[in-house]
């Protein structure tokens, strides 16, 4: 189990890892090994995501999420493919933490009377220097 929150918690049969060739730092080692890793995970099928959870994970995947509605996360930054994999799985994890953070309403507020006052300065002072610049009139 993957724990995510004390609410949330993935089965490991829902992740989906497959090791790729990896471009960077190795030498031969990059040549040889496939240490980079793409971990997969189905957000519209998966049933360990609560429904809101599941609709703001969507809306934060962007790129990363197919038509399917698969989310494809790569990892190529170590040499090792389990460092890799620790990598991508911290990655899921955040992602999902921040879907599952309920975001705050905001409360509209109206402008104070000196903001309002100070706007209405700024521009008359800003009025009167493009005034000035301007040629004088023949009378």
């Amino acid at each position: 189990m993957l724990r995510i929150t004390p609410s949330i918690a993935i089965d490991e049969s829902e992740l989906e890892e497959r090791f790729i060739a990896s471009a960077g730092p190795g030498g031969q080692n990059v040549n040889k090994v496939a240490t980079a890793v793409q971990l997969r995970f189905d957000v519209a099928r998966s049933p360990s995501l609560p429904d809101p959870v599941r609709h703001r994970l969507i809306a934060l995947s962007g790129a990363r999420l197919t038509r399917q509605g698969v989310l494809v996360l790569t990892a190529r930054e170590f040499r090792t493919q389990e460092r890799n994999r620790r990598a991508a799985r911290e990655r899921l994890t955040a992602l999902i933490r921040e879907a599952a953070a309920i975001p705050r309403k905001r409360k509209p507020t109206k402008p104070t009377q000196a903001s309002k006052e100070r706007r209405i300065e700024g521009k008359k002072l800003r009025a009167r220097i493009k005034k000035f610049r301007s040629r004088p009139a023949h009378d």
